[in-house]
């Protein structure tokens, strides 16, 4: 059996969207389901000042991203890793991709979940088999598809 903890570091993912927390854990739950895995996963929703850091600290890269996945070592029954998603990004990527926001959220996370249980999307192949998953998990969330160009 799967366990979601989400932690809410950031008030304002609260404020736009009340339900952020079963959200969460649902994208997290319906990736895991899809990429046949179980475990404990983390959802860190945060702030750009705390993903500009943790960005810096891990990946040498300074400047703030949408979201940064933290796998653990692969064993079942065990903690997968974390996900911590920053809330200014993500907003104004769902302003500017024209979006609800909880769409996005759960876009994010379905995708840190996934990359938590092994999915990358550096080589073209590995890109289509990521984003194929992503589709079906989100449409079974009900989210429209986020790579859909219309």
């Amino acid at each position: 059996m799967n366990d979601i903890d989400v932690e809410v570091e950031e008030e304002a993912w609260l404020t736009a969207l009340p339900d952020v927390e079963p959200l969460s854990r649902a994208a997290a739950q319906m990736a895991l389901a899809h990429a046949d895995f179980e475990g404990h996963v983390v959802v860190l929703l945060t702030h750009d000042e705390e993903i500009f850091d943790l960005n810096l600290r891990f990946r040498q890269q300074a400047k703030p991203t949408n979201v940064l996945s933290f796998p653990a070592p692969l064993n079942p029954e065990t903690h997968l890793g974390d996900v911590a998603l920053a809330y200014g990004v993500c907003a104004r990527e769902a302003v500017a991709q024209g979006k609800p926001l909880a769409h996005h959220l759960q876009h994010l996370v379905a995708h840190g979940v996934l990359h938590l249980v092994g999915y990358d999307h550096e080589q073209a192949d590995e890109a289509l088999e990521m984003e194929s998953l992503e589709r079906r998990v989100l449409a079974d969330l009900g989210v429209p598809d986020p790579y859909d160009a219309d």
